[in-house]
């Protein structure tokens, strides 16, 4: 039985995914297959090449600063630059694409075709024709429509592309493509990683918060970031055998203060529901 994990994107919150896979790995549960969107590739980048639940962590830990940027202004503040034709409202994300091609590279990788350990798939958005395209290291057999998968492209490059969040990050240039945030079309990518061959795929996505009087923008713009994320990818959790629904108690999309309680709510939610993953797991 092959098990294969889908990780949604979320922000800074993604970090969870990192106590999700120790958890699993701590009980005995073996991934053979891995997909991620925007944050969620972040996690299955690092993963899929090599680096363990606790290093991917640490990682972050290390350099939330690099992968978020340093001195970011609120997202309406982005949002108000875009508006007057401004252009300080964008990152261009070249942080993220050097530092994970140097984590890679530290692994002996270079391109996400020699990625060894799995098959991962890490969807973006081309904004010029609308179109989603899968990173992959493995082209599944179906039909490559539109020449859907692209193997000959950096690991930074792919994780840049897959999380380049409209209104903080400028679209990432690849051939004739801009990709933006792969969340615009798949945010949980179970059917992808079901593609792969995998027997049981398991969803991990964020609950979305609650708006109470309290709520100030920020709660309300994660909320329906949230709402519009899982609405996109009800085809694909329904697709999933089990999802694994992570609430982050109102972490912020960049967040970095919360990068601690996030990994740990990853690990206390899968250890809630292991006995169940491993009822699936068995089940045929």
């Amino acid at each position: 039985m092959k098990l294969g994990i889908a990780l949604s994107g979320g922000g800074i919150r993604g970090i969870a995914h990192a106590g999700v896979l120790k958890a699993l790995e701590d009980n005995g549960i073996k991934i053979d297959a891995i997909g991620g969107t925007s944050s969620g590739a972040l996690i299955a980048g690092l993963y899929a090449i090599g680096y363990t639940p606790e290093n991917i962590y640490e990682l972050f830990k290390r350099y939330s600063k690099d992968i978020v940027g340093t001195g970011l202004s609120p997202i309406i503040t982005r949002v108000s630059n875009i508006l007057k034709k401004e252009n300080t409202g964008f990152r261009r994300g070249e942080n993220i694409e050097k530092l994970f091609d140097k984590l890679a590279n530290e692994k002996g990788i270079k391109n996400i075709s020699d990625i060894t350990k799995m098959p991962i798939s890490i969807p973006s958005v081309d904004i010029k024709n609308g179109k989603e395209y899968i990173f992959t290291n493995n082209i599944p057999k179906k039909n490559n429509i539109y020449n859907k998968y692209i193997m000959d492209i950096s690991v930074g490059k792919a994780l840049r592309a897959t999380s380049s969040f409209p209104a903080v990050f400028c679209p990432c240039d690849f051939k004739e493509h801009k990709f933006l945030d792969g969340g615009a079309l798949n945010n949980v990518p179970v059917i992808e990683v079901k593609n792969q061959g995998m027997d049981k795929v398991l969803a991990v996505n964020f609950k979305a918060d609650d708006i109470t009087n309290e709520s100030n923008y920020m709660d309300i713009a994660m909320r329906t970031i949230d709402l519009m994320g899982n609405k996109i990818s009800e085809e694909n959790l329904k697709q999933s055998d089990y999802v694994l629904t992570i609430c982050t108690d109102k972490t912020g999309l960049l967040d970095i203060q919360k990068l601690d309680s996030c990994y740990e709510y990853g690990y206390i939610t899968t250890i809630k529901n292991i006995a169940r993953i491993k009822e699936i797991i068995k089940e045929k």
